[in-house]
């Protein structure tokens, strides 16, 4: 763990990455008087909007990112499909958060459920699929009722089949051009919820209230706090999160997505090495949100508060939904648009956050 110099009041964070977390975590760190930079091979990026300074370059060029780190005091990421080579490389002179080995474990989907089982924490079942035999295999042991995923660079459902027999498994691998993929058994889950933490430099540790998750057509749709999680259940979500953040040696912000069976107990789905969709309503219902928390933990300030000063419910605005924007700014509430230029079916272009007075603390 490094425990470096913070991060003063003027200094700057570089951000690779210049999506909308990237924008949002901009945001936040000029909330608190400091200044960012943004690195993205996109060069409509909407994090560029708002902030000092940014870089058009590949993620894979080391010397145009060495430039861009030279500018910063502390460098950290919005997505996790940055190189972890790349964090390694800019980690040799500038303090770099999540570190290279957080990032590298999360990338992939086997490596990232074997590290939350030898923690003692229950995941799906799963197994390696590395030819259509073992597609096959794998989906009849798991009772026909599996989804195969690429084990690298899959989001929002994209990477993933959900077969209905052995022979659509096989076609499935194979649609996948012959990448490392997974085979996770099916879980008839009663609800889907997530935790979103914080680690220190100092090891500190906050985490705030999960919510409960609804998707449709495997997108985030909404996120609701309080959900249907008990005080107890919430707890335990939250000791999951704290023994994966201390076994990684984690510093920011991270989500555990969570499958809450119908005993009650709680299997992690996934790890996400960043800010996160279902903590948009931080911004609305805590004094401090995901997005300076993660900016405080990268700066090596101290964690801010996490606790909720109301209930909330923030939902997804996505593709066309967004040309109604003039609907969502009469409702009452808080309109975030992301500045995306083109509005495509299943893109996020922006939430809206209605709070609520606290209920359940």
């Amino acid at each position: 763990m490094s425990m470096g110099k913070a991060v003063p009041p003027g200094g700057t964070i570089g951000i690779l990455g210049g999506g909308q977390l990237g924008r949002m975590l901009a945001l936040a760190a000029a909330r608190l008087g400091l200044k960012t930079r943004v690195y993205c091979d996109n060069p409509d990026s909407p994090a560029f909007q708002v902030c000092e300074a940014h870089t058009v370059g590949k993620f894979e060029d080391l010397a145009a990112v060495t430039a861009f780190a030279a500018h910063c005091d502390a460098v950290t990421f919005e997505f996790e499909n940055v190189p972890a080579a790349t964090v390694a490389h800019i980690a040799q002179t500038k303090a770099v958060y999540p570190g290279a080995h957080a990032l590298e474990m999360t990338q992939d989907r086997f490596d990232e459920k074997s590290f939350v089982q030898s923690l003692g924490l229950t995941t799906p079942r799963f197994g390696a699929v590395d030819s259509g035999a073992e597609a096959r295999r794998l989906f009849a042991e798991y009772n026909s009722r599996a989804v195969l995923k690429t084990r690298r660079f899959g989001y929002d459902g994209k990477g993933q089949a959900k077969p209905k027999s052995a022979d659509e498994a096989a076609a499935a691998f194979a649609s996948f051009k012959g990448v490392p993929c997974i085979m996770e058994a099916f879980i008839d889950f009663d609800f889907e919820a997530s935790v979103i933490a914080a680690r220190g430099r100092d090891g500190s540790f906050a985490a705030y209230d999960p919510p409960e998750n609804h998707h449709e057509n495997h997108i985030l749709a909404r996120s609701v706090v309080p959900g249907r999680l008990t005080r107890e259940q919430g707890a335990a979500a939250k000791e999951i999160a704290r023994r994966i953040a201390t076994a990684l040696d984690y510093v920011g912000v991270f989500a555990v997505e969570l499958f809450v069976l119908k005993d009650g107990s709680l299997l992690v789905n996934e790890i996400a090495p960043r800010v996160h969709n279902s903590g948009h309503w931080t911004l609305e219902a805590c004094a401090v949100s995901q997005f300076e928390q993660h900016i405080r933990a990268v700066a090596g300030w101290p964690l801010g508060d996490p606790a909720r000063h109301a209930d909330a419910v923030m939902e997804n605005i996505i593709g066309a939904d967004a040309l109604a924007w003039e609907r969502y700014a009469a409702r009452p509430g808080a309109l975030h648009l992301y500045g995306k230029a083109e509005a495509r079916a299943g893109r996020k272009m922006g939430h809206f956050t209605e709070v609520s007075p606290l209920t359940r603390d």
